[in-house]
């Protein structure tokens, strides 16, 4: 990471830790039919994410691990069970108040970065902003917007290439624009899919000492991976085994 990358990073919505719940999964149940076969991914998981905690969900490839995170965004619904937010059960709300609740708490990160080729990396950051507001509203934030956007790329080592398309950029700078947008609207959480997965071991090291930093400034985080190196310097593991969760302390 170059030298604007080392400058601290501070997650527009850091808290302090608070000792309660922030997101609460409860008796969560997911079936997919492949193939004329049930697969029963998902059974009966409950899991409590504390405000300013990093939770790390490990487990083997089609274990589930993607299917949690997307039903703890709303991305997905579940055939059984609840994720409450704050004390609310997303999945009881309207379908505008999930997407208010995708686009405003919760910021995500893929493995694939999911940027659009199109446009700039100061766009592509731009993007979720402008979804979360009207015609009306953007022409109003539409500056604030953008210095929000421009802080962030300078403060993930971004700040000289504003300008450039994905094409332009490495896999490690993609992805720190994909972070950079996921952080734009000041979430709650951060949802991290295996945000190292397509990345070399160098570059990896520098995407998981940024999502650290974050930590460290007080961003909820929720990641998943099946590297336990990198989950071990989350606050707590969760392992996902045939359709199970369990916990282990990190060390």
């Amino acid at each position: 990471m170059n030298e604007r990358a080392s400058t601290t990073l501070v997650a527009p919505h850091a808290q302090t830790p608070d000792p309660k719940p922030l997101i609460t999964v409860t008796d969560l149940h997911k079936h997919y039919h492949i193939g004329g076969q049930e697969l029963h991914v998902l059974r009966g998981v409950d899991a409590t994410i504390w405000n300013g905690q990093w939770v790390a969900v490990l487990g083997s490839s089609g274990s589930g691990k993607s299917t949690l995170l997307h039903l703890i965004g709303g991305l997905d619904r579940p055939d059984q069970g609840s994720v409450s937010f704050d004390g609310r059960d997303i999945f009881n709300l309207p379908g505008a108040a999930i997407d208010r609740y995708r686009n405003r708490h919760v910021g995500f990160v893929f493995q694939s970065y999911h940027l659009l080729p199109e446009l700039t990396a100061l766009e592509n950051v731009l993007i979720g902003a402008m979804i979360r507001s009207s015609i009306l509203g953007w022409s109003a934030r539409r500056g604030e917007a953008k210095r929000r956007a421009v802080e962030l790329l300078d403060r993930v080592g971004l700040g000289d290439r504003l300008n450039h398309r994905p094409s332009k950029l490495s896999g490690g700078e993609r992805q720190r624009v994909a972070i950079a947008r996921a952080l734009v609207n000041q979430p709650d959480v951060l949802l991290a899919d295996e945000p190292t997965g397509n990345l070399d071991e160098k570059t990896g090291q520098q995407i998981m000492a940024l999502i650290a930093e974050l930590h460290q400034q007080g961003q909820t985080i929720v990641m998943v991976t099946h590297d336990q190196q990198i989950a071990a310097a989350a606050d707590r593991r969760l392992w996902l085994h045939d359709g199970e969760l369990t916990e282990s302390l990190a060390s």
